[in-house]
């Protein structure tokens, strides 16, 4: 059976992402052989629409299951029109998520779990010049020290592919600026 696992780098021994539509990397894996293929996600920097976007990449690939940490409303709705069951992924490697699916510890998500457009983050040109950013979690009084470490550079990892978003865009209208300053130059 072939499967797509959300995840933040390539290979089998990456950690698996719990950001759907905006993770990095889908990793399709054959459950019989655990061959796998890393494929960079096209919709990682959509303006908008990268979740639906995503959840047709997936399908088209073949994916007859997928497993991520977050699924939203559109994404869901085009697997539950494909017929492609979302289960949801916890910590770990994709290795593991694909372990813990084949053993049936996986959660089925029997709908979205996040609001659309929740990986947006500090998407392109959203918010006019204000700043916004999630929360740092907070461990609750019942959770270990570990657990807190775990949230904390899982939202480290979010952050720098979000910053990496960010200088990848200003590189772009730089060189939209420079070519517009080289072509004023050029007619003057």
């Amino acid at each position: 059976m072939k499967i797509a696992i959300s995840a933040n780098s390539a290979g089998l021994d990456a950690q698996a992402s719990p950001i759907f539509g905006r993770c990095p990397i889908y990793t399709f894996v054959d459950t019989d052989s655990m061959e796998a293929e890393s494929v960079e996600n096209p919709a990682m920097s959509a303006a908008g629409g990268a979740g639906i976007q995503a959840a047709q990449f997936i399908v088209e690939r073949g994916a007859q299951a997928v497993l991520t940490g977050n699924v939203g409303p559109n994404a869901f709705d085009v697997f539950r029109a494909a017929d492609v069951p979302v289960y949801l992924s916890g910590e770990g490697t994709v290795r593991e998520m694909v372990e813990a699916y084949k053993a049936n510890r996986l959660p089925s998500a029997g709908g979205a779990n996040v609001q659309a457009h929740a990986g947006m983050g500090m998407g392109r040109g959203q918010g006019m010049g204000r700043r916004r950013s999630a929360p740092l979690p907070q461990a609750d009084s019942a959770a270990s020290s570990d657990e807190e470490v775990a949230s904390l550079k899982e939202t480290v990892g979010d952050l720098r592919q979000q910053l990496a978003q960010v200088m990848d865009r200003l590189d772009q209208l730089d060189n939209v600026d420079e070519n517009v300053d080289e072509n004023v130059d050029e007619e003057a």
